[in-house]
């Protein structure tokens, strides 16, 4: 299945790893690289010299095209930035802010920028500065969400840029790959699927969770100080939301969280950690390697579109 994001990226199938912190790293993304998706290191809130690290690690696995998910609102963002660029990455993917001030050097150094934006107004402001494709995520995805569902903000950034667009949020398999081109798209990103994938270095705890969650399992905190985050219910979320609830001031409930990401993902704390997944946790009932899960939604997908090249 041919796309502008398969040629623009030279993988193999249209298909993005999503850049999650503590979760993405080197042996993630170089196995969904060498399945033929692309594998994104999730840089999140670690110091460049980490992410140059897993850069150099990623080479060593594999050399097929791969990327670094860049969190703007890391204090570290400007040196991964540069350390991105010294490296000769093939793509950068970017959240939580403008990208706009790293886009000259990111250029100059081939890099193909693919900024992730949950609205409309974002999608038109990266493509003005000068953004290859946008990542188009839905508030279906699990971690750091906005307020639009997949479903419509999908085909909304797809009427007013001429760039591509890759959907995120809700897609676990080929029927939602199929959904997706059908809105226009010309690639999905999955995130909760390949936290469960058998390369992930997610504790089997986390991945357990996801595997037994139900349809209902997740919901949202942060709502009321504009920092939603989905993730699966558990003690950590119950108390949150009491305290959220009761007008606690933004600063005890990151007391809450501090650290609950890496508890999850290193340590299994399912009970306190944070358990980012997305709506579609109630799909996945098994682990399955990076190869299997990307073959197994390309074969269904094509059979939907009618393998078709888009």
């Amino acid at each position: 299945m041919k796309t502008r994001i398969t040629e623009l990226l030279g993988i193999e199938y249209p298909i993005i790893q999503g850049g999650m912190a503590w979760v993405a790293e080197h042996t993630l993304a170089a196995a969904v690289s060498e399945a033929g998706g692309l594998g994104l290191i999730g840089a999140g809130g670690a110091p460049a010299e980490f992410v140059e690290e897993q850069i150099r690690r990623v080479r060593e696995a594999t050399d097929k095209p791969f990327g670094v998910n860049i969190m703007l609102m890391n204090p570290q963002a400007d040196a991964i930035a540069q350390a991105a660029a010294r490296e000769g990455v093939k793509v950068v993917t970017t959240g939580a802010g403008n990208p706009g001030r790293y886009m000259a050097m990111w250029k100059a150094a081939g890099i193909k920028v693919i900024p992730v934006v949950a609205s409309v107004a974002m999608a038109k402001m990266m493509e003005r500065a000068g953004a290859d494709a946008v990542v188009a995520e839905g508030m279906e995805s699990g971690g750091h969400i906005g307020s639009l569902t997949t479903m419509a903000l999908v085909p909304q950034v797809v009427d007013v840029v001429s760039i591509p667009v890759v959907a995120a949020g809700g897609i676990a398999d080929g029927r939602g790959l199929a959904a997706a081109f059908m809105l226009g798209a010309e690639a999905v990103q999955i995130g909760t699927r390949f936290v469960t994938a058998r390369e992930s270095i997610a504790h089997e705890n986390y991945k357990n969770k996801i595997i037994g969650a139900k349809d209902i399992d997740s919901e949202v905190t942060g709502m009321s100080h504009g920092h939603p985050v989905r993730q699966i219910r558990n003690r950590m979320t119950r108390e949150y939301l009491r305290l959220e609830k009761e007008g606690a001031p933004f600063e005890e409930l990151e007391q809450l969280t501090l650290g609950a990401l890496r508890r999850a993902v290193e340590d299994g704390d399912v009970v306190n950690g944070t358990l980012m997944a997305g709506q579609i946790a109630g799909l996945v009932k098994e682990q399955r390697s990076c190869r299997e899960i990307i073959l197994e939604i390309m074969e269904q997908g094509e059979r939907l579109l009618g393998n078709r090249d888009v």
